[in-house]
């Protein structure tokens, strides 16, 4: 490795056996690898300035995807063009890990951190969301109604015990009280409005340990994938009869409205809470641009999140 990486990592998995021995092998091996530890909030922006200031070429963000969204903000924020900013490469960590998933990254941390020293960084685009005004950046996936309350109720004890499944059984646990969120949604020449149970606004394809809402996403073509689950009446337990036979994906396609784009609006009369990679956020309006090639970052050749192999 030429190049300078600094391994910036969830503080959760300070214990995670792993992830020590891959640091220590990188380094036998002769790589130049600092490692910073996040313990609360602030820290990954921190540790990324850090990172740029010394003159480093690549940033592992080890942990979730929470992890990963914020050191993709931490690098969006600094104002650098992409292609003089480190490049970005996730190390699994966490309990869904959605977007590694989605992306087909090794769960093994050697072999997640090999990848990146031995694949190109590519291009590939960020969310900008703006909550009544607030600016924040999404890195995988963007998700309200439903699916976020599921996600927020969640235990984390649970999570611990069955990582995925948790939101499942917790989702199961909600089916008799889901409540729509009234809300208008509109973009260029897409426009819908009325109650919805499940909204996902996609630069990855899934959250909330496997929720695939928005499963033809890719991150460097410059457009979002927006899914839209309505309410659905007496068709619910329909719906729910193709998402066990058939898959979720047929579910989606028997009810969801779907379009791609480059931003999209949601305006609601009561605040309404989104979830950017984990990050509850509430607000009345949301403006989510598309920001293509904000930040480069390393993947696999063949991962489904591309549009073109390396």
């Amino acid at each position: 490795m030429s190049t300078h990486a600094w391994l910036i990592l969830n503080g959760k998995s300070t214990g995670d056996e792993d992830i020590r021995a891959a640091v220590a092998e990188l380094r036998a091996r002769g790589h130049r690898l600092d490692v910073r530890v996040t313990w609360e909030a602030g820290d990954a922006a921190r540790w990324v300035r850090d990172a740029i200031d010394a003159g480093a070429g690549l940033v592992l963000a080890a942990g979730g995807d929470g992890t990963l969204s914020e050191v993709a903000a931490a690098l969006a924020d600094s104002e650098i063009e992409a292609a003089a900013l480190p490049a970005l490469a996730v190390v699994p960590l966490g309990t869904a890990n959605d977007f590694a998933t989605s992306a087909g990254l090794p769960d093994a941390p050697l072999e997640a951190m090999q990848l990146a020293l031995d694949t190109p960084a590519r291009p590939v685009d960020l969310l900008r969301v703006e909550a009544d005004g607030d600016v924040r950046w999404c890195a995988n996936l963007a998700s309200g109604g439903f699916g976020t309350e599921v996600t927020v109720e969640t235990d984390e004890g649970l999570k611990k015990l069955l990582g995925g499944l948790a939101y499942l059984v917790t989702g199961i646990a909600r089916l008799g009280r889901i409540e729509p969120v009234q809300v208008r949604v509109h973009g260029d020449g897409f426009a819908w409005e009325g109650g919805l149970i499940a909204l996902g606004i996609g630069n990855g394809r899934q959250a909330g340990g496997g929720q695939a809402l928005c499963p033809d996403a890719v991150i460097d073509d410059g457009q979002l994938d927006l899914t839209i689950i309505p309410e659905l009446s007496g068709e619910l337990a329909g719906t729910l009869g193709t998402l066990v036979k058939e898959g979720q994906r047929a579910a989606l396609e028997r009810s969801a409205e779907r379009a791609r784009l480059a931003a999209v609006t949601l305006e609601a009369a009561q605040p309404m809470t989104l979830n950017l990679d984990g990050e509850p956020v509430q607000a009345r309006r949301f403006r989510i641009d598309c920001v293509p090639g904000r930040i480069r970052m390393h993947l696999p050749a063949d991962s489904p999140l591309l549009t073109q192999p390396s």
